[in-house]
């Protein structure tokens, strides 16, 4: 008879789970044992109040987060069936994941979760050889089985127009003090296991750039090592903006992520347009889509780097309630 998870689930879960990315690189994640279930919650001490107020971003780093868990027990052939906001009384709890019939892992299974350690954010410039389309047929298909959209920004007026917007929202967050306060609170110029460190900011925004660029690094780019002049644009979107919504679309963007590390792509998160209403409103439609936008993303061919530090999995696993 099938008791549930264990501890020794759950830990080696987690060490997946924690590999998921997040605004600045808070980590705004917490996980439990409780009646043999696994739980994942929104950390409230890792919220940006000022750059995610409304708590977008923590939920869709723990919907990411909860992929990569879901992925780590599929594969140790341990499935697991998923509720999403299992307690009215407590939306900090994103999912809980309960034992679901035991099966090996499927090979599309086993191929995203080998990729789970190799994906990271890659700030710099990428290369000029264009995504072919099977690959961004792929990347289409891997929001979807998520059940959320991918809408690709296509051709030089399209990219442009995208641009205008991400530019308005980069203006419209970088006027207020406390925003830039809070995104350099989160630069690590030396060792750290969260936040984003300066060598993996990526290169100083220049006047030419066609896309708005955090400012995490303060490398000078390389002569020649301009950003790409009609990059791949993708924005993810989901049915809806609710809680669940927004959970839902971490899961898809933790899966395209995946889908495109294994394909040997580079994808980099651009949350300005996101993270400002109007602007968000303003993509919506554009693209003509139902549903709402809940991340951008630059993709390409990227030369090889390395992910950001984690928290250990004990700093993240709460009292194990099931064992007191």
């Amino acid at each position: 008879m099938d008791t549930g998870f264990t501890v020794d689930h759950l830990r080696a879960a987690v060490r997946d789970a924690v590999r998921a990315p997040s605004l600045h690189n808070t980590q705004p994640w917490r996980f439990r044992l409780h009646d043999g279930g696994i739980e994942v919650a929104v950390d409230p001490l890792r919220r940006l109040p000022v750059t995610d107020p409304s708590g977008w971003g923590a939920r869709l780093s723990c919907g990411a987060a909860l992929f990569n868990l879901r992925l780590s027990l599929a594969v140790a052939g341990r499935p697991a069936r998923v509720r999403l906001r299992p307690y009215p009384n407590d939306p900090e709890v994103v999912a809980r994941l309960v034992p679901d019939r035991p099966r090996p892992p499927t090979p599309a299974q086993r191929t995203l979760h080998a990729a789970v350690p190799r994906r990271f954010s890659n700030r710099a410039p990428f290369g000029p050889d264009p995504v072919p389309a099977d690959l961004r047929w792929r990347l289409g298909e891997a929001a979807r089985a998520e059940r959320c959209w991918l809408e690709l920004v296509i051709g030089v007026s399209a990219v442009n127009a995208f641009a205008e917007i991400a530019h308005t929202a980069h203006r419209v967050l970088h006027r207020e003090a406390a925003y830039r306060a809070e995104l350099a609170d989160w630069v690590r110029t030396g060792p750290a296991d969260d936040g984003v460190p300066a060598a993996a900011g990526g290169p100083v925004s220049q006047p030419q750039d066609l896309l708005p660029t955090r400012d995490f690094g303060d490398r000078d780019r390389a002569p020649g090592r301009d950003f790409e002049a009609e990059p791949l644009v993708a924005v993810l979107g989901a049915p809806g903006n609710t809680s669940v919504d927004q959970i839902l679309a971490g899961q898809a963007l933790q899966r395209v992520l995946l889908t495109a590390t294994d394909a040997g792509l580079s994808a980099s998160l651009l949350s300005q347009p996101i993270e400002v209403p109007g602007a968000r409103e303003v993509l919506r439609r554009s693209l003509g889509r139902f549903g709402t936008p809940q991340m951008v993303l630059r993709v390409g061919y990227g030369r090889p780097g390395w992910a950001t530090p984690r928290r250990d999995v004990d700093e993240v696993v709460d009292l194990l309630v099931d064992q007191v």
